[in-house]
């Protein structure tokens, strides 16, 4: 463990004894269809000052719109916080090609809307990808994307003027946290989630941040294992960050 890691967990240790107490379990379906009962262990902030979210995302926890997390699952452990240091980033033969292929993108950046061109895309994306669920893209905006505690944004990917991909970030001085990530799917061989990776890498390096926190990596999930490609990444396993490094030149 890091000394930097060391004293995020001494500091999040001393925090922890004054939320818990607002915390709940919530028993769900598993949001990535796996044949066990999800359990959310749960509470609603109000803003909170970004070392504090950072302290969060250090001890593996999520954002869910004002909502702070992580998964308590009895029966499963298929979820594991993964996260990049941009700067030890070694890329390999795909992933410069993905970078490539990409060049004719614009990339823009901008606050978190419910603008008509977002929800259409995303929509789109949701009925194509998810298509058991009756998801709405407004309530992902609304009860998902959209936050009042920590600073956010988008990162907006226009071919030619028309918006292809849009992530949505949440950002502090030595932190990015990725949110979520939509694209068209007519646009799969561009191989976008990756590209979106790639740039918020960049992004960090630019910005002197040292920790890209991804979300979950979830092993038999293919729309969540992608990230495991990035070399090297850190998992949150045992309650420490532990360096992995795949060979997959």
């Amino acid at each position: 463990m890091t000394q930097y890691d060391q004293q995020c967990a001494f500091e999040f240790a001393e925090l922890q004894v004054r939320f818990d107490e607002y915390f709940v379990e919530m028993a769900v379906e598993c949001p990535y269809h796996l044949p066990h009962t999800a359990v959310f262990y749960q509470a609603l902030f109000a803003p909170v000052p970004e070392r504090i979210m950072e302290l969060f995302l250090a001890s593996g926890y999520r954002r869910n719109g004002n909502c702070l997390y992580a998964m308590r699952c009895t029966a499963c452990s298929a979820c594991v916080p993964i996260r990049l240091h941009p700067q030890e980033l070694q890329l390999n033969r795909n992933q410069r090609r993905v970078m490539k292929k990409n060049q004719d993108l614009d990339i823009e950046f901008g606050p978190v809307q419910l603008s008509p061109e977002n929800l259409i895309l995303c929509q789109k994306f949701l009925s194509s990808r998810y298509p058991h669920k009756n998801n709405q893209a407004e309530s992902y905006y609304s009860g998902f994307f959209l936050t009042s505690i920590v600073s956010s944004m988008e990162i907006r990917y226009r071919l030619d003027g028309r918006l292809v991909g849009c992530a949505i970030v949440d950002v502090g001085k030595n932190w990015m946290n990725a949110v979520y990530f939509y694209f068209d799917p007519d646009e799969a061989g561009r191989s976008l989630g990756t590209f979106n990776i790639l740039t918020m890498a960049e992004l960090c390096l630019k910005q002197e941040i040292h920790y890209l926190y991804l979300g979950y990596y979830i092993q038999s999930v293919a729309a969540m294992n992608y990230k495991s490609r990035f070399n090297p990444h850190y998992l949150y396993l045992d309650g420490k960050w532990q360096q992995v490094e795949r060979d997959n030149k």
